[in-house]
């Protein structure tokens, strides 16, 4: 994949991105097309995001 993210300037770059893509596909969805496969989707994007939120936080408190 990527490189590790360490500093908090980039941490928070890579937070924002991620975020700004998962906006992308939301926007770019067709409601009428939507099925439950998308939403799954959409539910581990976010899970993702928690997750590396999470990671974040955890390695400033350390």
């Amino acid at each position: 994949m990527g490189n590790a993210v360490h500093d908090k300037d980039s941490q928070l770059s890579y937070l924002t991105n991620r975020l700004n893509m998962f906006l992308e596909v939301i926007d770019s969805m067709d409601p009428e097309a939507t099925d439950v496969e998308d939403i799954d989707r959409l539910i581990q994007m976010l899970g993702d995001l928690e997750f590396k939120n999470e990671q974040f936080k955890k390695d400033h408190d350390e």
